[in-house]
């Protein structure tokens, strides 16, 4: 368990470190905007700079924006989740502060697709251990334990306002740049991880009870208990269908080869969900 703990943060802190470089070493001298809160951070720090006689750094306007939503996490959430999601937030700071802003290419678009896709290693090997890089993700979080609501509508208008922004104060070049960054983070956070808010989980398994068990103490989701049988030992054993959300995936693989390691699980891709799918 310490090991696995310990692993977590290394992850954390390398997917902030790559998360803090792709920022200051492509996205920011070419203009071009992340994604979420951090880019908000960067669009904000760049106003004041330029429009006001305030220079606030990109990393404390970071840090500032994820307290709130920390906090909102911490209660509504859990501590984990949070605790290793505001430890993302904070080592992406403190790495921005300490990573000189740097232009290694002159090209725009080489800095947007590059940008793009270091920041999205970043974040994919965060969310594959079971963390985020806070922000959006906490708040996505928040409405699936809450309402079930949807993240991607809130997802859109924030990267939305972004790209607008962007375009109005510094030109719709540098707004049709963040689009092809946005696009190319999409794609590998996809290709490490998941992008869809939802997945199911069908495993089949003769330790039912212990596994129920389990995922009740640490997880708010329904199980559906289907009894099955071997096609070929014609042994006895059951089938749990689960509906999780992205951020639940890595702690249901741990309970799982925590309780039952000869557990055979289909992860499914859900597109969508009628009703709540969460335990009352």
């Amino acid at each position: 368990m310490l090991w696995t703990q310990s692993k977590k943060v290394v992850v954390v802190i390398v997917g902030a470190f790559l998360n803090a470089l792709a920022i200051n070493f492509f996205l920011i001298p070419a203009n071009v905007y992340s994604s979420g809160f951090t880019g908000v951070a960067q669009l904000l720090s760049k106003v004041l700079s330029e429009q006001t006689p305030l220079n606030i750094s990109m990393g404390f306007l970071l840090l500032a924006l994820n307290i709130p939503v920390a906090i909102l996490g911490w209660l509504k959430v859990g501590k984990s989740f949070t605790i290793y999601s505001f430890l993302s937030v904070a080592m992406s700071s403190l790495f921005l502060e300490l990573i000189p802003i740097k232009q290694v290419s002159a090209d725009i678009l080489l800095n947007a697709v590059f940008g793009g896709v270091i920041v999205a290693v970043g974040v994919g090997i965060t969310l594959k251990w079971g963390a985020s890089t806070g922000g959006v993700d906490i708040i996505a979080m928040v409405l699936s334990r809450m309402k079930d609501k949807p993240i991607g509508t809130y997802l859109f208008i924030l990267n939305g306002f972004i790209i607008v922004s962007a375009g109005f104060l510094f030109g719709w070049e540098k707004a049709l740049y963040t689009i092809v960054s946005l696009y190319a983070s999409t794609k590998v956070v996809d290709t490490i991880h998941t992008s869809h808010a939802k997945l199911t989980a069908m495993v089949i398994t003769k330790k039912a009870d212990e596994l129920k068990a389990a995922i009740h103490s640490q997880l708010v989701r329904g199980i559906t208990m289907i009894p099955a049988k071997g096609a070929f030992s014609n042994e006895p054993r059951d089938i749990m269908m689960i509906v999780i959300t992205r951020y639940e995936l890595f702690d249901l693989e741990r309970i799982i080869k925590e309780i039952d390691p000869n557990a055979f699980t289909n992860i499914i891709q859900t597109t969508g969900i009628f009703g709540f799918f969460r335990r009352d």
